[in-house]
């Protein structure tokens, strides 16, 4: 047999599981039109607990609203990633580190307690960012977001 036909088939049979693997770890299905949508947090200032991100649907009065999210991933901040399989089109993605694991967002009166950050690194100097400022794009062919965690405290 041809030696690059032997390299080829190794590959592949190398490379399938790990496809498989990625599709299987998507929150969501494969197929029927849908893209894959990666969440990545950054500059985490430790590995403590879990991180939330939260991706809400194209719509400004769901956006961090009770009831308004789409889907939400709770993962290990120590693998501070997340994936889920959608319909390509525009969507707005919170996170937040929930460093205690009590699945809330702590806060004191007027600072939050943990990291939080939005697609786009949205600016939050006062309040919350615009909807405009957070929505992004997911293409056919999928998307990678990394997010900044940021910290007030």
């Amino acid at each position: 047999m041809n030696p690059l036909f032997l390299m080829i088939l190794a590959a592949v049979a190398v490379l399938a599981p790990i496809q498989a693997q990625a599709a299987e770890s998507c929150q969501g299905t494969p197929g029927n039109g849908n893209a894959r949508l990666i969440l990545e947090a950054t500059t985490m200032h430790n590995a403590v607990g879990e991180v939330a991100f939260t991706v809400y649907p194209d719509d400004k009065k769901r956006f961090l609203a009770k009831g308004g999210k789409l889907v939400r991933a709770r993962v290990s901040a120590a693998s501070p990633h997340a994936c889920f399989w959608l319909k390509p089109g525009y969507y707005a993605i919170a996170q937040y580190h929930d460093e205690n694991s009590d699945h809330d967002f702590n806060r004191t009166l007027f600072v939050p307690k943990e990291g939080f950050g939005f697609s786009n690194d949205a600016p939050t100097s006062i309040g919350l960012p615009s909807f405009a400022s957070v929505r992004t794009a997911l293409p056919a062919s999928g998307t990678t977001v990394r997010m900044k965690m940021r910290y007030r405290r």
